[in-house]
């Protein structure tokens, strides 16, 4: 199998494809093979993979070799993983990039040893860290996390929390912090609702968000919380103007928030959440808490932070924008504004081929 041929099984970008197409052709384009997968499954690694392959990349060519199988299956992650190792094997040196893209637990397990599998064989490597646990992951299991990092040629970090942990285990120049990215949103009217989008379950901050709701007055808004739901106990389905839809498809969930005035995500633990880059590229208001990288996302007047597990900071928070609509206004425009200049495909991805590259050229050197 040649070094331009995409593996069996694996998803290849579609968009810009005559001309990724052409530079395989002429062997200009190197391969980056992204382990994971991709399609309507909630997640944010699923989302970031999703993205990749939308994305007309100018001097890579982007796959996705599927690692791991549906949530909760192990058969069929076990299955994944044997098939994407055999898969592994057969890559060429020298002009391919693996991509590991690694939250906490399954994945450094799963997809960290096909990173690990990739680097002994002289591939250039990439670990893509996700995961809103990491920090408390990597002290847990440092060895695990070690080993992992070490044989990575460049690790993408989402959070300066992230890269001072990663910094623990591999050289610091190593480590690079670039944001998720996503496309910008649809222009729509915007009605007076407030969306929550994520897994319903405490470390969303669910339950937070429900005693703050309880705690506002008549207001005419409506709280839709959107998003699979684990543990229906967690549930207050008896408060006014609280509804839940379940998980949604991820083209439903962001014409809700095209049409929605604010996005909110209390969490408990994050690392840098594609919910709230999502409700910003739409010109919502955006509140949230002081987790992972959430603070300087919403810094200089881009969104409002409160402390975690603080439904009172929440519930004022909250209330401060329904009543001012003029506020609502500025936050939506510096969420929109930020989103454009920081936060783009247009801004992020170039940064992420880049580091892509330069793997490349680390593992030459090897």
């Amino acid at each position: 199998m040649s070094a331009s041929t995409p593996l069996p099984g694996s998803v290849v970008a579609d968009a810009g494809a005559s001309r990724t197409t052409r530079g395989l052709a002429a062997g200009r384009a190197p391969r980056v093979v992204h382990l994971g997968r991709t399609g309507e499954v909630p997640g944010g690694m699923v989302q970031v993979l999703n993205s990749y392959l939308k994305w007309p990349f100018e001097r890579t060519a982007v796959e996705v070799l599927t690692s791991r199988g549906a949530p909760h299956d192990h058969v069929a992650a076990a299955r994944a993983a044997a098939g994407a190792a055999a898969k592994v094997l057969t890559l060429p040196r020298g002009e391919v990039v693996v991509v590991a893209h690694l939250s906490e637990g399954g994945s450094f397990l799963r997809e960290g040893t096909l990173l690990r599998m990739a680097a002994r064989r002289g591939l250039a490597t990439v670990a893509h860290l996700h995961g809103a646990s990491f920090a408390s992951f990597a002290a847990a299991r440092p060895r695990l996390t070690a080993g992992v990092l070490r044989a990575a040629d460049v690790v993408i970090a989402l959070s300066e929390e992230s890269r001072e942990v990663s910094a623990r285990f591999v050289p610091a120049a190593r480590v690079h912090v670039v944001p998720n990215a996503i496309p910008a949103g649809v222009p729509a009217p915007k009605q007076n609702r407030i969306v929550f989008g994520g897994i319903v379950n405490r470390r969303k901050g669910v339950d937070v968000l429900q005693e703050a709701w309880s705690q506002l007055a008549d207001h005419g808004w409506e709280l839709v919380v959107a998003g699979p739901v684990p543990d229906e106990s967690l549930l207050r389905r008896d408060l006014p103007g609280l509804r839940f839809t379940g998980a949604l498809a991820h083209d439903e969930l962001m014409a809700l928030l095209d049409s929605s005035r604010v996005a909110v995500l209390p969490s408990r633990e994050e690392a840098m959440p594609m919910f709230l880059l999502e409700a910003m590229a739409r010109g919502n208001a955006v509140v949230s808490t002081d987790v992972g990288g959430v603070a300087a996302l919403l810094a200089d007047g881009r969104g409002v932070v409160v402390p975690p597990g603080d439904a009172a900071a929440l519930r004022d928070a909250l209330a401060g924008l329904l009543t001012d609509s003029s506020r609502l206004e500025q936050l939506g425009e510096a969420a929109r504004a930020g989103h454009a200049s920081s936060f783009s495909a247009e801004a992020v991805f170039p940064r992420v081929e880049q580091l892509w590259l330069d793997a490349l050229t680390t593992a030459a050197r090897r």
